[in-house]
């Protein structure tokens, strides 16, 4: 039985709120039919598709900080059944992200899928990794055009699922642009035809 997210979520103070709102007797039922704490077919199968990421982290003393990753798709890989990673290119170097995991590793990454209004959570422990050349080729697309400077590594210890309520649609540009070149090029050739039998296709 893995363990479930709400060991790691579910404080005091958040269940205090739950019994408040009548929800806390639900997600204790939840709870003891235990969780997911390492890589599924379903969670794979879902990163393989994924383009972009959010990572949360705090400072020691608790200062939150958000941080977008993106990539080609499929660049959050897993690496084994309890560890994700993904390579880090050149930003602004700023390094919050860093700085916060040497002092403070825990993480929450937050994985959207806008065009199918999904979305996992993903609680673990995370490390920067910068001498291990193997990895960051392992974790690295050689057809994506930027130099990867390190890793992270991601130790799972729960993911859930959302509902997909409140999620926009949204489709990635890329995507709209090659299914609107085929439809021009289908809507091309049906004209050269309706041409060639004689009908003004205006």
């Amino acid at each position: 039985m893995g363990r479930h997210y709400g060991e790691l979520a579910f404080t005091d103070s958040v269940r205090r709120f739950q019994a408040e709102d009548g929800s806390a007797d639900s997600y204790a039922r939840q709870q003891a039919k235990g969780g997911r704490d390492s890589v599924t077919p379903d969670l794979a199968a879902f990163l393989a598709q994924t383009r972009s990421i959010y990572i949360a982290s705090a400072s020691a003393d608790g200062r939150p900080y958000m941080q977008h990753r993106g990539g080609p798709a499929g660049f959050l890989k897993p690496i084994d059944a309890k560890h994700l990673g993904f390579a880090e290119f050149s930003g602004n170097r700023q390094f919050i992200s860093q700085g916060n995991l040497a002092e403070n590793d825990r993480v929450l990454v937050f994985v959207p899928d806008y065009a199918h209004r999904r979305r996992v959570k993903i609680w673990g422990r995370a490390r920067v990794v910068s001498d291990d050349p193997a990895l960051l080729d392992r974790l690295t697309d050689p057809n994506y055009p930027a130099v990867p400077q390190r890793a992270i590594v991601i130790e799972i210890e729960a993911w859930d699922t959302n509902c997909p309520q409140h999620i926009p649609q949204l489709l990635p540009a890329e995507d709209v642009a090659e299914l609107v070149t085929g439809l021009r090029a289908r809507v091309a050739d049906l004209e050269t035809r309706l041409r060639q039998a004689g009908i003004d296709p205006g």
